[in-house]
Order: C-alpha cells, then structure tokens, then sequence
C-alpha cells in the first residue's frame, strides 16, 4: 500500500537525551530536499506529541512522521485513534527514530539510518499493523485508556521505566536500561499478581514481570517475546515467574539473546485479551513511559495502524 498527503512531522527535542534537539537542523534540511514542504511540530512536554497529532488529524494531514523515541511514537498513535481504536484508513505515520530506546524498530523493518529511513517515507510504502489497547489506573486513581505499538508490561520493567526516565540517559540506551535494571533487581521483590487470558480460569502467581506483546523488544533491547508479530492479531504474553535473585541475574544475559524460553520459570502464551490485578502497587511499563498501575486489561486491535515500513 502506498499512501500520501500532506505532511507534518511531530518532533521530540528532548528524546535521545537531547540528541534529537541536535540532530533536528540535519535532519530537517534532508527531509525538506526528499520530501517537499511540511509542517513541524516541536514538543514541549508529556502529552504534547498526542495533542499535536490530533490537531494535525483535524487539519487534515495524511502523512505524519514521528522523530523520537517509542514513548514520543506512543504519544502520536495515541492522538490519532478514534473511538474504535483505528487510525483512520487514510493516515500513515512515519517513524523516524533518533530516542532512547527505539525497541519498535527491532522487529519492524525501519532502519535507524536517516537516508535510508527517508527514502522509505518517500517510497511510502504501508504496512498495517495492530495496536494494543489498555486499561488502567492513572495517578490520580482513575480509569483511563491509552494505546500501545509495541509492549506494555508491568512489574519490575514499570520500576525500571521509573527509574530510567528520571536520570541522564547519556550513555546510551543499552547502559541506561540496564543500570536502571539492575538497580531495580536490588530494590524490587516479586509480586503477586491475578491474571486471566482471553476467557480462561483467573490464577495467582508471584511474579518479577508480565509482558503483554505486539512487538518482541522493549528495555533497550531486550527480547521478552521472541516469536511475536505486530500483525498476527495476537498478543503475546510472556511471565517471569519468582526466581530467586541469583537465577535472575544468572539468567539475564538470556534476555538479550532470544533465549528467555529457555528459563523454567518464565512461562509464554497467545491470547486475545489479558486482565491484571494486584494487592500490590506495581507499575506499569508502556512503550517506555510509565502512565499508571493495575488493575488493567489489555486488549488487541487488529490492523489498527498504517505504518511506512520496508
């Protein structure tokens, strides 16, 4: 599918640790050679990218190009979708990543280098894609809904998200995940948590993370669901079970090498829909921000999305 229109690009500055702000001129000067005139929307704050994208909706652009990270590519998906949780059939987003994390891009092909990421939003070439709708409790303790183009998860990766987008991202996404991991293993626990997939029994389990997938990485490059698809219909549910903290950290190297099912107590599944409560606070992690806590539900939305991959 190939889809065109008038353009705007939503752009983080502060994303990358402020990588993009720099990165933004060069950036600019090869968009407007390849693509033509756009307009250009610089965020200021959280929930400013979800803004922009609706108004740009309203105005009646048809091609919106993200430049950031997964959070900021949340944002923008999120001021798109209607009621049904579908971007409209005539919209594309296009991903230009230059973020911390950048995960989505691990299992859809849009490279990360920007001629060749221009050159595949000049071909505009289309894929649709699902989304996962969410359900939880915001801050302030009420219900609220937001959408997901990769993995939400909660448990320890809700604490780490915390953590890491509260200091320097400086060293990269890779050091920053992983501090932020580590220092979370030595001050975190195992939580219990009920959940039931699609209309099964409701269980109990003590738990260190739940992910709830359409994409395979989050965490900066961790694989916690190695066979999911962002076009299956399907989400991908995969449980980290009460290891003791020396089988984690003995373990964890695994999770950057596709080989989590490897681990006993990590249990996998494919469901529809998943819900999620617990005694416990625990956090939730959604593509890389950290917007509430259970109780959830998580839902698929299949061919939700056009997005510009290869």
């Amino acid at each position: 599918m190939i889809l065109a229109g008038k353009t705007a690009f939503i752009v983080n500055p502060h994303a990358g640790n402020g990588a993009t702000c720099m990165e933004w001129p060069r950036i600019q000067a090869f968009a407007r050679d390849r693509l033509g005139p756009f307009e250009v929307h610089l965020t200021s704050g959280p929930g400013d990218a979800t803004r922009a994208a609706g108004e740009q909706l309203r105005r009646g652009f048809e091609r919106i190009i993200c430049v950031g990270g997964d959070g900021t590519l949340n944002e923008v998906v999120n001021g798109l979708v209607g009621e049904d949780g579908v971007v409209p059939a005539g919209v594309v987003v296009g991903f230009i990543p230059n973020g911390t994390g950048c995960d989505f891009v691990r299992t859809n092909p849009i490279p990360r280098e920007l001629d060749a990421c221009l050159s595949l939003i000049e071909e505009g070439h289309a894929r649709r894609l699902d989304l996962g709708r969410l359900t939880y409790r915001d801050p302030l303790g009420e219900t609220a809904v937001r959408y997901f183009h990769n993995i939400a998860s909660f448990g320890i990766a809700g604490e780490v998200v915390a953590r890491v987008n509260r200091t320097s991202k400086a060293f990269g996404p890779f050091v920053s995940f992983m501090w932020g991991t580590l220092q979370s293993l030595l001050l975190y626990g195992t939580k219990r948590v009920r959940l039931r997939l699609d209309d099964g029994p409701e269980t109990e389990c003590s738990v260190w993370n739940i992910a709830v997938a359409n994409g395979r990485y989050h965490g900066g490059g961790m694989c916690v669901a190695p066979d999911a698809a962002t076009d299956d219909g399907l989400l991908h549910v995969t449980v980290i079970g009460d290891l003791r903290l020396p089988e984690v950290f003995w373990h964890l190297p695994k999770l950057y090498s596709r080989r989590i099912g490897d681990i006993r107590k990590v249990r996998m599944a494919v469901c529809r829909t998943v819900e999620a409560s617990s005694g416990d606070s625990v956090l939730l992690d959604v593509d890389g921000e950290q917007p509430g806590t259970l109780p959830s539900r998580f839902e698929v939305v299949p061919a939700a999305l056009n997005i510009i991959a290869g």
